[in-house]
């Protein structure tokens, strides 16, 4: 089954002509396929140095354009979305032009080169592609994605998992002699059987003393086999568990070392599947397809060693269709592993939609959207019955054919032997025998005829696992990495961040907070205050500039000793599906009791926990259901505050809270933050009137700097923001 090419020729001849005219150096690079006309024709443009090379290949016209502009002499470079197709439009001296268009299909790089193009011409670096785009096929990968699974060498796949089995090589080589024992009874019975029938059942004058001898044989060995299948049975059941969890933790281990950035571009659904779903697959690959293989092999080479001794030329036209069976299952090879990729994408989209589902039923309660979800949740559990019906079908039309042409030449061998029955050239005996190797032989080539299918379930397993394992944190460890403690003295020194490199969310920040001072960040929503601690945080790393602490750069510390010294309350409050007490401990688990209820105490929390049913024993359901939002806030303030942090990060700590619950609540925090360092996001500016100094961002950058005093006087942002607070409270005080 020949596969269509995912990229033309012409397409690829357009992407290494613009490469060639760039001179081999490509920062970025699209494609388009549309010509100002509407014409389809085959485009490619790359940004190299500055400048943006264009090549358009219209094989109707059998024409080849070349063209280049140089980014910084061009104006405004703009996204345009037309009805059906997209383009970029550019200015020079007051006159729009058009660079390039193409259909939906290439919207998402188009639109990410207006902006790599506008950064290249504000001086910014462009930094990598938003999307990952295979070398060898040009195929724009799924998000999270970072392998094609089409172009992947599956042969070295399959070699890496291979050292995942060392740790258990001696009750596998066990399970192995056990079973090389079962197959030399399986292959010395029909001797066996020959011997009984030709020398005693079939015989004019037969032995009774030896014939009860080799009953006693037959029964002998059929007991030695069920023992040692028992006993490889419960090693295989043993060590096949022990490789799952292995795979399980390290798996699960590599995903907590992966930075933010390469967790939350995967789905949770899918890092599910691959935890729990691909790592059982790899699993029955290593203790039960490969040792089974090895096996089938094993036994097909020594029966037909055997075979071959008794008679070569049946034993010939007994091989004759393994090879048409192969040459088979090799032609369908690719299709079935991209068949296999596209179920696997289906099924963890599926997984996603119920765990997005289920961790937002109560807005789906609230809204009434039950039957809209419901409809959702068909449509996709549909799309998987269909690719899996897909799946099957192709088996079920492939596997019943492979198994009638190897069939072929068991029926020609039973005409042969049947002849020479009649003619008297061979006996019963040696009838069955050679007919009981035939089948020994044919079980495991049937066999086989389902390996391609597991191989390539495998396979695809093997790449979603090993694509986990081989991503590189963003966020790289120092070599020797300092674990002191820290004083809490946080500086940023021309700092400027972008989830994108070439698209800043924080321009030029120049910030001292000193040890004990507390700073407030203030601003409306979407300016960069919570980028501002993710990066204090070292969730990211700052794009350019520096970013220190106790003036070392952020990059030499510890990432784990760092965070130990920090206490967080975030804006979205979560709490794990478990007790009160183990929610609060969480922060640092070699607590006492005693310290536990002394955090909650500081956070205003200790009165109503007294008030639950079993009180810190109280389990508080998923995600913390059971309690209201006040009371979730105030266990993740008693939190932090148990790790008695040297630098506390408070975003919109007290959202969740009423006026009341509030001001005690800031009576605690006034007690915690005296000798650490603190810094406080609110959008609620009474909270931060006392803080030491106040930072306003404004698009990304900062914009005023003073306490809550200085910036009133200067009837600056800051000053329009509390008038407006302040105008708000007299409206809601007046209804």
């Amino acid at each position: 089954m020949k596969i269509k090419p995912l990229t033309s020729p012409e397409q690829l001849r357009a992407r290494e002509k613009v490469k060639t005219t760039a001179g081999g150096k490509a920062e970025y690079g699209f494609d388009f396929n549309l010509s100002r006309n509407n014409n389809n024709v085959y485009g490619a443009a790359v940004i190299s140095c500055g400048i943006i090379y264009i090549t358009i290949i219209d094989t109707k016209d059998k024409t080849e354009k070349n063209e280049q502009l140089v980014i910084k002499n061009a104006g405004e470079f703009r996204y345009i979305n037309n009805i059906g197709c997209v383009s970029i439009e550019y200015t020079i001296n007051g006159e729009d032009y058009e660079l390039c268009r193409s259909d939906m299909s290439n919207a998402l790089a188009i639109q990410a080169a207006v902006k790599k193009m506008t950064a290249v011409k504000e001086g910014r670096s462009i930094g990598t592609n938003d999307f990952t785009v295979c070398p060898k096929c040009g195929k724009i990968l799924k998000q999270g994605s970072t392998v094609c699974l089409q172009c992947l060498d599956k042969k070295k796949l399959f070699m890496r998992l291979m050292p995942f089995a060392k740790p258990y090589t001696k009750p596998l080589v066990f399970a192995m002699l056990m079973f090389i024992l079962i197959a030399g009874i399986n292959t010395y019975l029909p001797y066996l059987n020959k011997y009984l029938i030709d020398d005693h059942i079939n015989s004019e004058s037969p032995n009774f003393s030896t014939f009860w001898f080799i009953i006693i044989a037959l029964v002998s060995f059929g007991l030695i086999k069920a023992i040692s299948q028992m006993i490889r049975q419960m090693i295989m059941s043993k060590t096949s568990n022990s490789i799952l969890v292995h795979l399980q933790k390290m798996l699960y281990e590599k995903v907590q070392q992966l930075s933010l950035t390469g967790i939350t571009r995967r789905s949770a659904g899918e890092l599910i599947t691959r935890i729990t779903s691909d790592t059982l697959v790899l699993k029955d690959f290593l203790v039960g397809l490969l040792p089974e293989l090895v096996q089938q092999l094993m036994i097909m080479i020594g029966v037909t060693v055997i075979m071959l001794i008794l008679d070569w030329q049946l034993t010939l036209i007994v091989m004759i269709p393994v090879p048409i069976m192969f040459l088979i299952f090799s032609a369908i090879r690719k299709f079935t592993h991209k068949i296999f990729h596209r179920q696997w994408q289906m099924q963890s989209d599926l997984g996603t939609l119920l765990y997005d589902v289920f961790s937002g039923m109560r807005v789906v309660k609230v809204f009434g959207t039950e039957r809209k979800e419901e409809a959702k949740f068909s449509k996709a559990a549909r799309r998987v019955a269909d690719i899996s019906q897909k799946n099957e079908l192709t088996w079920n039309m492939i596997v019943p054919f492979a198994v009638f042409v190897m069939g072929i030449g068991e029926y020609a061998v039973l005409y042969i032997v049947g002849q020479r029955i009649i003619d008297g050239t061979m006996q019963v005996g040696q009838l069955m025998q050679f007919i009981t190797y035939v089948a020994t032989i044919y079980g495991p080539i049937r066999w086989m005829a389902f390996v391609p299918r597991r191989l390539a379930h495998t396979a695809t397993s093997l790449a979603k696992v090993f694509e986990i394992i081989d991503e590189n944190s963003e966020l790289t460890e120092d070599e020797m990495p300092i674990t002191d403690d820290v004083c809490g003295n946080i500086e940023f020194r021309n700092a400027n961040f972008g989830y994108n490199n070439y698209e800043y969310v924080l321009k030029n920040i120049n910030l001292q907070i000193k040890n004990g001072e507390m700073v407030g960040l203030v601003g409306r929503s979407g300016v960069g205050k919570t980028t501002a601690i993710n990066l204090m945080m070292r969730l990211y790393d700052i794009t350019t500039g520096e970013l220190l602490v106790d003036g070392t750069n952020i990059k030499k510390y510890s990432q784990h000793a760092l965070r130990s010294q920090m206490g967080v309350v975030l804006q979205e409050t979560f709490l794990f599906n478990g007790t009160i007490f183990k929610n609060i401990i969480y922060a640092k688990p070699d607590s006492t009791r005693d310290e536990v209820i002394r955090a909650a105490k500081l956070a205003n929390a200790h009165e109503f926990i007294m008030k639950q049913p079993d009180g810190y024993n109280t389990y508080v359901g998923d995600k913390g259901h059971t309690l209201s939002g006040g009371e979730r806030q105030r266990i993740a303030i008693a939190r932090a505050i148990l790790r008695n942090p040297k630098i506390l990060i408070l975003d919109e700590a007290t959202a969740s809270l009423d006026t009341e619950t509030e001001k005690l609540i800031q009576d605690s925090l006034n007690r915690l933050i005296e000798g650490r360092t603190t810094i406080a996001i609110a959008h609620r500016l009474s909270t931060l009137r006392n803080a030491t100094k106040l930072v306003v961002f404004e698009k990304g950058t900062i914009e005023e700097v003073g306490t809550h005093d200085e910036l009133m006087r200067i009837n600056g942002r800051y000053y329009k923001l509390v008038m407006a607070q302040r105008q708000m409270s007299k409206l809601i005080k007046t209804k």
